[in-house]
């Protein structure tokens, strides 16, 4: 990851940052449950920091992960064609490095998407892979797409079923309280109005939405977080607990994106991660993942890909709130932008992307036409 001097206060010392650095690197290679026989990996393989590189050779894909931290031993894979071993997906974390047109080919072939994903918590690209697009899938998309009442309807059970998923991340996560009360309630009417309810304007559909967005969040509001060796590298009064969703660093109008607090910059991570996986997903299943439904204002945005992460979010949202609750956090764990926007460490990044890439399919109940995923022997790709 490229810390430019002109535009990033250098918060943290060396020896502190690759201390931090090498704990998160610990946390993210905890050794995953031993596969059956015949089982394929179902674990990602994701990747970080400067120098990552990619080639083939003899047949094989050789991958250098990159360099975070110093000291630290360069990891390196070798991956053959049609193992059992191969990863499902490979995810990049920002960084810097090199591949080749050859390894494209290759990861095609393979069927073996890859998804590279900026400090910023977007998307920036994904390629490869197995998949090509079920005309009579994006066909479905795309008159669902163009009259309003089946796009109202779908719209209505996917916000409600992001609804449902906040429940138990509620419950779960928060003690009761009149906040937590409140939050449940409205996310039970809101659920309730979305099922029996017809609605006229997509924008009524966003109200409710918005309005349970609201309780929900202020339930988090005041949610302490954890922090070790702040004697020596203190950190700002307002991260010591949790205060709302939008940065204080986007001007009067309020956003979530270049998030100023931690738990916003963790959030906003977490949601890229999980939507490069269900963007490739989509290609999988024979969806076009820029072909939205609900989203569908916004040129070049995957709003396919935006409209399926809805249910996923409350779900991601109980992975950093447990997150939260287990880790202590340190100044060198974040770098923080000239103007206040702050940003994930490396190693952070990629325990982050571990831990979202863990959680499968949970909270994803949407009724979709056929869903069911592509062999990884199909060797079309929909982004050739």
């Amino acid at each position: 990851m490229l810390l430019q001097p002109d535009e990033f206060i250098a918060a943290n010392d060396s020896s502190e940052w690759a201390a931090r650095s090498a704990f998160w690197l610990t946390k993210a290679a905890e050794p995953s449950p031993k596969r059956r026989l015949r089982q394929r990996n179902p674990a990602p393989l994701i990747l970080c920091g400067h120098g990552v590189a990619l080639r083939v050779e003899n047949r094989s894909l050789h991958i250098r992960d990159g360099f975070t931290h110093h000291p630290q031993q360069q990891a390196s894979h070798r991956l053959f064609p049609g193992d059992l071993a191969l990863p499902p997906r490979i995810i990049l974390l920002d960084g810097s490095g090199t591949l080749t047109f050859d390894v494209l080919s290759w990861l095609a072939e393979q069927g073996i998407p890859l998804a590279r994903v900026k400090w910023t918590g977007e998307v920036a690209t994904v390629a490869g892979g197995a998949g090509c697009f079920d005309r009579a899938k994006v066909e479905w998309q795309r008159a669902t797409r163009a009259d309003e009442s089946k796009r109202l309807a779908f719209a209505a059970d996917l916000i409600r079923q992001k609804l449902l998923a906040s429940i138990p991340t509620l419950k779960a996560a928060f003690q009761p309280s009149r906040l937590r009360g409140v939050a449940l309630a409205k996310a039970e009417a809101g659920i309730e109005r979305l099922r029996s309810e017809a609605f006229r304007d997509i924008n009524d559909v966003f109200a409710i939405e918005g309005e349970c967005a609201s309780a929900y969040f202020s339930t988090w509001s005041g949610l302490p977080i954890e922090w070790t060796g702040t004697a020596r590298k203190p950190v700002p009064d307002q991260w010591r607990s949790y205060a709302g969703r939008s940065s204080l660093a986007t001007g009067v109008k309020p956003e979530n994106r270049n998030a100023s607090h931690p738990v916003n910059a963790l959030l906003n991570y977490a949601y890229a991660v999980k939507l490069a996986h269900v963007q490739i997903d989509a290609v999988a299943d024979g969806y076009d993942p820029m072909l939205g439904i609900m989203h569908n204002g916004r040129k070049g945005s995957p709003g396919w890909a935006l409209d399926i992460i809805e249910p996923h979010r409350p779900v991601v949202d109980g992975a950093i709130l447990s997150l939260i609750r287990e880790q202590r956090f340190a100044a060198a764990d974040y770098t923080t932008r000239r103007d206040g926007v702050c940003r994930l460490s490396p190693q952070l990044a990629r325990t982050v992307a571990t831990l979202i890439s863990a959680i499968g399919t949970a909270g994803a109940k949407v009724a979709l036409p056929g869903r069911k995923p592509a062999s990884r022997k199909r060797q079309a790709s929909a982004y050739a």
